[in-house]
This record gives structure tokens, C-alpha cells and sequence, in this order.
């Protein structure tokens, strides 16, 4: 598993990716927190430079591959960061390794109701997906749909039906095994006719209602006028926040009221 670690001091802070990303995504949290924080930002399995098959790429795997990074690098009282599908890892990582967590943070999650066609084949159905996460052409939307095709079409199309299962059969006994406070930072949603629409200040979401429904410790924070990608987009926005959830729960250890 690839990763890549800067820095020294507590909370340690690991961030891990979305769909078809990678660490890099991470750039501008990684510059600012490894000033005080130790940093962790990995990729994922078929992602980056991490080797994976089709059949080992799942939100189960992810998660256990970072509960393993977390024992390996020997790592307590960690803030996973997950965006996107990583919410879902991080999520899972904390279900299965939750002594180690002081507190999640989950950027521009979501809960996807059914599984969208692939009809054409993987790269017809990625494009269009991962150019839509962006509020208008750019060239970091041509960038992440160079990406996203350069990921194994059996790879992908396997790792988007996992993420439809897990939300479906898991992702309620993950939240509610969720011991550690959370936050919520989100910038879009998908509306009924699966279209990504910026969220706006006091907007919410059903995914938003979910989690303030199961979790007990659980902060939500609205980034406006920015697309899916809320940490590059926004990013001083978004270590503001992230430095706000650190001082908050600056303390050895994060019990849930």
C-alpha cells in the first residue's frame, strides 16, 4: 500500500481518497497540517501507485487496509479523512478498528439508492460521472476524467458496484457502530434525477439527515459554490474547518455522548 507521511505531533491526521483518485488530492491538507500534525494520505488498492485486482478493490478491503495502516504505522487517537467513496473507508475502518480513532471527518459524502447503468461500458459510464463532480469545465475536471479512464475498466466497474452494496447491506451498522465524534463537511448532493447540485448555506440533504439521524457526535458544515472536490476547491475553507475539529476534540481521547 502506498502511502505517504509527513510531519510530527498529535491529533495524527489520515486522509484517504475517493473514486478513482488517489493521495495527491490531498496536497494542500498535507502541506498544512504537517507544520503541527503527523500526516498519513495512502492510496487506495488499483489506485495511485497501489497494485489491486478487481476482486480484491471493495469498501470492506479498503477498510481493512487501512485499519492495517493505522496498527503498522502504530498510530492512536488517529482522524481518518475520508472524501467521497473514502468516507465510506473511513467509515468502515473505524468499525473495525475503533481504539485507534479519536474522530471522523467525511467530505462530500453520500448514499447511493441504487446502481447506476454502466449500459456502453465502463469509460462511457465514468466520464460523464466524474465531469459532473465539477460545477463547470475546468482543467482539473479534464485532469480527473484522464484519471478516472486510466483506471482497469473491470477494476472500476467492479470497485462502483461494490460502493452501491456496501451503502446498501452495510453502511447503517457502520454509522452506528461509530464510537468517535464526526464531522460532515459538504459542498453538493445528488438530486432525484442523479444530477450533482451545489448545496447552499442552510441546505440539507438526505444524506445529511442520516447522519444527524444515527450519529450522536456529529458537526455539519456547508461549503458553498464549490463542486465535488471540496478539499481542492476550497481548501482553505476546508483546513479551517478541519483545524476547528482538531481543537475542539484536542484531548487524549474522544469518548461519544
Amino acid at each position: 500500500m502506498h502511502f505517504v507521511r509527513s510531519g510530527k505531533g498529535a491529533a495524527p491526521l489520515v486522509f484517504v481518497h475517493g473514486f478513482t483518485c488517489s493521495h495527491e488530492d490531498w496536497r494542500f491538507q498535507v502541506a498544512h497540517f504537517s507544520q503541527a500534525n503527523e500526516v498519513v494520505a495512502c492510496d487506495l488498492r488499483g489506485h495511485g501507485a497501489t497494485p489491486g485486482r478487481a476482486h480484491e478493490c471493495s469498501i470492506e478491503h479498503y477498510g481493512g487496509d487501512v485499519a492495517a495502516l493505522l496498527a503498522h504505522l502504530e498510530l492512536g487517537n488517529a482522524v481518518l479523512v475520508g472524501h467521497s467513496m473514502g468516507c465510506r473507508v473511513v467509515l468502515e475502518a473505524a468499525r473495525l478498528d475503533p481504539e485507534r480513532i479519536a474522530g471522523v471527518v467525511l467530505i462530500d459524502g453520500s448514499r447511493v439508492g441504487s446502481a447506476a447503468a454502466q449500459a456502453g461500458g465502463y469509460a462511457a459510464f465514468v466520464e460523464p460521472l466524474v465531469r459532473q463532480m465539477f460545477l463547470r469545465p475546468c482543467a482539473e475536471a479534464d485532469a480527473a476524467v484522464e484519471r478516472a479512464l486510466r483506471l482497469p475498466a473491470d477494476l472500476g466497474s467492479a470497485l462502483w458496484a461494490s460502493m452501491v452494496r456496501w451503502d446498501l447491506e452495510r453502511m447503517d451498522a457502520a454509522l452506528a457502530a461509530l464510537r468517535a465524534p464526526a464531522m460532515a463537511i459538504q459542498s453538493t448532493y445528488l438530486d432525484a434525477e442523479r444530477r450533482r447540485v451545489p448545496l447552499g448555506p442552510g441546505e440539507t440533504t438526505p444524506w445529511l439527515e442520516l447522519l444527524r439521524e444515527r450519529l450522536k457526535d456529529v458537526a455539519i458544515e456547508v461549503v458553498p459554490g464549490v463542486g465535488h472536490f471540496t478539499q481542492l476547491e476550497a481548501p482553505g475553507a476546508v483546513n479551517r474547518l478541519l483545524d476547528e475539529f482538531l481543537k475542539i476534540r484536542d484531548r487524549p481521547r474522544f469518548p461519544r455522548t
